[in-house]
């Protein structure tokens, strides 16, 4: 039997009217998570940010773009398996 209260985290894991904040705060996890998921890329790859399920990704250079596009899948089912969720379909690239 619900007593009308309801704590914090079930008004935002549940209120429709918070569905925007929520996905806003899901593509910012992934952002700030991705240096703890891939460590040894933080001198050469910086996550930007998730749009649409895309992440985007700030390389050093060309090279280690086309580098990093072999590796598109894997870093693809890191991140959705590391959320339990997909999260992102895609990585964009840019400098």
């Amino acid at each position: 039997m619900h007593n009308g209260f309801m704590s914090l985290s079930e008004v935002f894991n549940t209120d429709p009217a918070l569905a925007r904040v929520r996905k806003l705060v899901k593509e910012s996890d992934v952002a700030i998570e991705f240096s703890k998921l891939f460590p040894d890329l933080e001198k050469v790859a910086e996550a930007v940010r998730v749009e649409q399920n895309v992440l985007i990704l700030r390389v050093e250079n060309a090279a280690w773009r086309n580098e990093l596009k072999f590796k598109e899948g894997l870093i693809i089912e890191k991140v959705n398996d590391y959320f339990k969720e997909t999260r992102i379909n895609r990585v964009k690239f840019i400098f």
